[in-house]
């Protein structure tokens, strides 16, 4: 089986701030990771490559240049080839112009059974780009998934859903887009491994080289555009009460009551 997993390069969230005056992100000195949901599907479908020999696994990302670090982690982790799709072209993309690429690159890179995506980007937070991808390219899809097995040319995925999991059967091709289970352990490849990776195929991959139109791409191409981003309103300090249970609890009650959270 031929399995492609789509990665993303974001900012780490813990370091992301926002600048108070234009609403954007300041991204200068901010390091940058592989998504963790992307991370963790990207494990899935190694996991299936080791037991199963004959599976192939190429990694996809888009972004600017140095979006390369995440596909080669991947290429480090195990992946066989890497794709990475960069081009002032795609600058600005949304869900929608970012999927169109994708399942461009997809098509370009020859038959595929199974499509791996997180679940979402923690940078975004939409969960549409998976899904996109699978629209574009007529593909059924099976999401929120948290463990995937490969079972000849059974694919058995066990997605989450409330009060439990579901297990769904279905054939290739199939995307699936991936939480992270509570067990999960982020890998991160040796030294000897990224080295032995600078070996494997990698392209770098235009706008005109995978045949997607400029109409379908970056701020004109996007049907949704960020208006602004700004943080939450910061929270005045704390009050600290001691006393018993019976004291703490009339004292809420005494807060709530003024401040007509409830009414007498």
């Amino acid at each position: 089986m031929n399995i492609v997993v789509c990665v993303k390069q974001v900012p780490d969230s813990t370091e992301v701030k926002i600048n108070p005056e234009t609403g954007h992100l300041i991204r200068a000195g901010v390091p940058s990771i592989i998504n963790p949901y992307d991370h963790f599907a990207l494990q899935t479908a190694l996991e299936l490559k080791k037991k199963h020999a004959n599976f192939k696994v190429t990694v996809v990302a888009m972004g600017p240049p140095q979006a390369k670090s995440v596909v080669q982690m991947g290429m480090a982790l195990g992946a066989d080839e890497g794709v990475l799709l960069s081009d002032m072209a795609f600058a600005g993309s949304d869900t929608w112009a970012t999927s169109y690429a994708l399942a461009k690159a997809v098509k370009k890179i020859g038959k595929t059974d199974l499509i791996f995506c997180g679940m979402q980007a923690i940078d975004g937070d939409t969960a549409q780009t998976g899904p996109g991808v699978a629209q574009q390219l007529g593909m059924p899809q099976i999401t929120f998934c948290e463990k995937v097995d490969v079972d000849g040319r059974r694919i058995i995925a066990h997605k989450l859903i409330d009060g439990g999991y579901e297990v769904v059967e279905a054939r290739p091709p199939v995307l699936l887009t991936m939480i992270m289970h509570k067990d999960y352990v982020p890998r991160y490849p040796s030294f000897l491994a990224i080295n032995a990776s600078l070996k494997k195929p990698f392209h770098t991959w235009s706008a005109s080289d995978i045949g997607a139109e400029a109409q379908f791409l970056g701020l004109k191409g996007s049907p949704t555009q960020v208006d602004r981003i700004y943080p939450p309103a910061q929270r005045e300090k704390a009050a600290m009460f001691s006393g018993s249970g019976q004291e703490g609890m009339a004292k809420i009650l005494q807060i709530m009551k003024a401040e007509h959270f409830i009414e007498e």
